[in-house]
């Protein structure tokens, strides 16, 4: 896997959260609604990057959940200051080493 792909999957997975977390602060913190409309650009912006893939949709939906959970984990220290546990790094290396196997049969499958 090259490093440009990893880069696109971590990207993705911003956006993603991005677009979750914005509706989040409006739901639950009373932030403005006009982050509703960053939130949707990120949202249509994380949908765009997952089609430059070059595997079968469902491939490229699988490892991309390996990365997610790892950026997840990321955004969780990050933004919410939470410490994370021996639990949360071995998560993350089993999800990420998954998308390691699934990318790698990409070119063979």
């Amino acid at each position: 896997m090259c490093l440009k792909q990893l880069c696109s999957f971590f990207a993705t997975a911003l956006c993603e959260i991005i677009g979750c977390f914005l509706p989040w602060l409006w739901l639950k913190k009373g932030a403005s609604v006009l982050l509703l409309i960053p939130a949707g650009i990120a949202l249509a912006l994380f949908v765009w990057l997952l089609t430059l893939h070059p595997a079968a949709s469902g491939r490229v939906y699988a490892a991309y959940g390996g990365v997610y959970v790892c950026t997840a984990l990321l955004w969780l220290r990050v933004v919410d200051g939470v410490k994370l546990s021996p639990y949360d790094w071995a998560g993350a290396l089993v999800a990420l080493c998954g998308m390691l196997i699934i990318v790698a049969g990409w070119g063979r499958a």
